[in-house]
Parts: C-alpha cells; sequence; structure tokens
C-alpha cells in the first residue's frame, strides 16, 4: 500500500521551513486561511508529479524573498520504501530524485507516485471548456502509461510546430510547403495512437463514472456522459492525413488545425440536458467527485494498489448527505491515503467520527 509517511518543505510557497509525520491512514489538516494547507497538498501533488497542481510554472512556488526550493517525501511503497527529492535551484534548474538517484528526465518520474486531487476550482472541468476535461483523461493515461505520456509530449509539439507552419503560410500565400507535409504525417501518426488509448479508456471509464455519481447523490438523479471524439477509433494515421489535406483551406484561413484530437470532449447530461446549464452547485461537486473517484479506482485497479487522495475543500457546496456518502466511500471503503483540508476542524472530526475513519488531525497556525 502506498502511504507518505513525512515531508520536508523547504522555501516551498508560505512554507518556509516545515515538516510533518503522518502515521494514520486519513489525515485531516486544518487551519485558517492562509495557514498553507491548500500549500501543504500541493507539496504531497508536487512530490508524484514533479510539477504543481494549481500553475505550471516553478518561479511562483518559491517562498517570497527567497531563491529555489526544496521538497522531499519518505514513502512506504509496496513491497519497500523510498525517498523522493525535487529541488529547484536558484539558477531555475529543477533536479529531481528516487533514493538519491536522479531521474534524467523527470517525466519518468511520473505514474510512480499515483495519487489523485480534487480542489474547489477543479469545477471547472464540469462548466469550463473542453481543455479541462481533456486534462482529466491525459493525466490519467499519462499515470498508467509512460508510451503515452510521451506520445502527447510529442504530439502537442508537432501540433504547435504545424499551427506555426500554417500561420506562416497563410501570411505568405502559400498552398504547399514540404515541410508541412512532414509535420501532417507525423502528426497523424501520433494521434492516431493516442485517440485509440482515449476511445479505449473511455468505453470503461465513464460507465463507471456513471455509478459513481449515484451513489454520492442516489438512483433518482439521471446523468449521461459520452465521449466526444475528433478521430473516430480505427482512423488510421493515412487516413487522417488525408483528411487534414482535404482541411488544408480551412486550416490555412484559420492559422491553426482545426480539427484533432485537441479537439476531444466529454459530453456531460442530466435528465438529458446540458449538466452545467440546468445543474444545482452540490450536483456539479458530485460528478466532480464521481470522475475523480472513477479516476481513483482505474489507477487502483491497474497499479495493484491505492493511489494517494487529497481533498482540498471538499466541505463547501455539498449537503450533509452527499458528503457523508462521499467521506465513507474515500476513507472508510477505499484502501489508500487520504488527505483533507478544512477550517473547521470540529467539523472535520465530527465527520470523521460518524463514520468511524481511523484519522488523524494536523493542525497548522495561521
Amino acid at each position: 500500500m502506498l502511504r507518505l509517511q513525512h515531508i520536508q518543505a523547504f522555501q516551498f510557497k508560505n512554507h518556509f521551513s516545515t515538516q510533518q509525520g503522518f502515521a494514520k491512514k486519513v489525515v485531516g489538516i486544518c487551519g485558517p486561511n492562509g495557514a498553507g494547507k491548500t500549500n501543504l497538498l500541493d507539496a504531497i501533488y508536487y512530490l508524484c508529479f514533479t510539477k504543481s497542481y494549481f500553475t505550471h510554472a516553478d518561479g511562483p512556488l518559491v517562498h517570497t524573498g527567497t531563491a529555489g526550493f526544496r521538497l522531499s517525501g519518505r514513502f512506504a511503497y509496496p513491497a519497500t520504501e523510498a525517498t523522493v527529492t525535487c529541488i529547484l535551484r536558484e539558477n531555475g534548474k529543477k533536479e529531481c530524485s528516487w533514493n538519491d538517484e536522479l531521474y534524467s528526465r523527470n517525466s519518468l518520474h511520473v505514474g510512480r507516485l499515483p495519487a489523485v486531487m480534487i480542489a474547489p476550482d477543479d469545477v471547472e472541468l464540469i462548466i469550463g471548456g473542453s481543455e479541462t476535461r481533456r486534462r482529466l483523461v491525459d493525466g490519467l493515461l499519462c499515470q498508467l502509461d509512460a508510451q503515452y505520456l510521451q506520445q502527447l509530449m510529442e504530439h502537442n509539439k508537432l501540433l504547435q510546430q504545424r499551427n506555426s507552419q500554417l500561420k506562416q503560410m497563410a501570411e505568405a500565400g502559400r498552398r504547399a510547403d514540404a515541410l508541412l507535409e512532414v509535420l501532417t504525417e507525423q502528426l497523424a501518426e501520433r494521434a492516431t495512437l493516442l485517440a485509440h488509448r482515449r476511445h479505449q479508456l473511455l468505453k470503461v471509464f465513464l460507465p463507471a463514472a456513471t455509478n459513481h455519481y449515484k451513489l454520492i447523490a442516489g438512483p433518482h438523479e439521471q446523468v449521461q456522459l459520452s465521449y466526444q471524439a475528433a478521430v473516430p477509433d480505427g482512423t488510421t494515421a493515412s487516413q487522417l492525413v488525408a483528411h487534414w489535406q482535404q482541411q488544408l483551406g480551412k486550416d490555412l484561413a484559420l492559422q491553426r488545425t482545426s480539427s484533432g484530437i485537441h479537439r476531444d470532449d466529454l459530453a456531460l447530461q442530466l435528465d438529458g440536458q446540458a449538466f452545467k446549464q440546468i445543474a444545482s452547485q452540490g450536483q456539479r461537486k458530485s460528478l466532480l467527485f464521481a470522475l475523480k473517484l472513477t479516476e481513483y479506482e482505474w489507477l487502483q485497479q491497474h497499479k495493484g494498489f491505492a493511489p494517494l487522495l487529497l481533498l482540498d475543500d471538499v466541505f463547501e457546496k455539498l449537503d450533509h448527505q452527499r458528503m457523508h456518502n462521499l467521506l465513507r466511500e474515500v476513507c472508510v471503503e477505499k484502501p489508500g491515503q487520504v488527505f483533507i483540508t478544512d477550517t473547521h476542524r470540529d467539523r472535520l472530526e465530527r465527520q470523521l467520527t460518524a463514520i468511524a475513519a481511523d484519522y488523524e488531525i494536523l493542525e497548522l497556525q495561521g
């Protein structure tokens, strides 16, 4: 079973120097706003992914008035233990290691310590643009398959290059270009592989997420989830190249690649209508949890052990029954370690005691 036993954070966000040990399955992190509860969760996430959950850049993570940061965590790993260290040097260079052995590429670490994070702004997954939902799917597949991560990185770079070439061609008034042909072929090879993996996943993932929603919200609410794929399953690279050749006039006019897996989306409906248009805040958050818990179960099934679950401010916008159902499932029925933040210690202790969870409370001072 994967457990975080100890963490040290130096010059990370508002934690100038802190260390904490964790002994229980469920860890409640309490304190007033600004005490660093969310930042501690983000430090845990960083050790699992070598990046922040909330920002792509490392610079904003450095404690004000300092240069660089250091994070270190000791994990009880199936059949062994591991110490993970992430350092941002003063010159901006990032180094990450597993038991003091430096990674040649930080992306090699992704998937070794699976984790699922749920934060308040994640409601954008339900009400925001398609990019947020693609990120959910890609994030899960990247934790499961290092090849998918590599192919996705190459796809995104090629897509950027193709878009840049389309812009140059449009500005120059050209319709034929040898470099564009090469980029299109290389992009199609990766896109069809990624599309197939997405189809495989979502064929099982979406029905499971629907069942999770019923467990949290109750069987009376009918939610429908479907995959809106821009590239049909079974499409070959040559077929995709032919499609983009037919779309060339449109792409030149727009100066970007107008179709492809970067346009994929998940359709979310409640009682046959667009979910984000009619759902209450509680229903939106229930669906968010349903999607994330399905991600959790999928990781557990394919890794052979449960991932870490990081819950930031989960009590907001959920009624008592939905919260009770959620906490029972993640803190009692699920085997993995859970970290939960809340501004009200009494409320958190009351909820965890009611479900007989094995928990401890860590209180941070403002």
